[in-house]
């Protein structure tokens, strides 16, 4: 299971095509709300419907833990003690975890980045605690996946499903979507 989790304030277009791209390779994903509430309104007032709420998962199945950017969605998930300990948790079993735009800042603020390869929105680099920070569209040192903002967000939802299934699948989406014709 892939938990994707969203705040007030989440980059709709990061949470929603990188959730589409991992529901297309067939991996299993679930929105999930960090607000208490079902229904939630993204950065640009498209309100998303979560298909549950923080409260009601159990981490034990995660594979992959997802935190997509946007202001202030990812200051909320950063704010958010409960996601917090979470990710901790995920991290110490060895499972992975991946931020994209602003949302690396999250890793970052739980000195999870020491001395790892990440990408992040312009102008968010301070906040990504003793990282090397490349600029490059996406980085994967470990079990972090960072991505680097909106248009991204392609190349992100790829670099998960070759982390989760194969470069094969990954390849055969850039492909379907027509995304090796831009």
């Amino acid at each position: 299971m892939i938990y994707l989790f969203f705040a007030t304030g989440t980059e709709e277009i990061e949470a929603l095509a990188t959730a589409d791209i991992l529901r297309r390779a067939g991996l299993d994903v679930e929105i999930v709300s960090i607000t208490g509430e079902r229904t939630v309104t993204g950065a640009h007032g498209i309100r998303v419907e979560a298909d549950a709420l923080l409260d009601d998962v159990e981490f034990f199945d995660a594979d992959l833990l997802v935190l997509p950017g946007g202001m202030p969605g990812a200051t909320n998930l950063a704010d958010c003690a409960t996601l917090n300990e979470r990710i901790r948790d995920h991290v110490i079993v060895g499972r992975p975890v991946a931020a994209i735009c602003a949302a690396p800042l999250v890793l970052g603020r739980l000195g999870l980045l020491q001395g790892k390869r990440a990408t992040c929105y312009p102008g968010f680099e301070g906040e990504l605690a003793g990282a090397t920070c490349t600029g490059a569209l996406v980085e994967r040192d470990g079990q972090f996946i960072t991505g680097k903002g909106p248009a991204a967000v392609f190349e992100f939802g790829y670099a998960l499903v070759e982390l989760l299934k194969d470069k094969a699948t990954a390849d055969a989406l850039r492909q379907g979507m027509l995304y090796n014709e831009i």
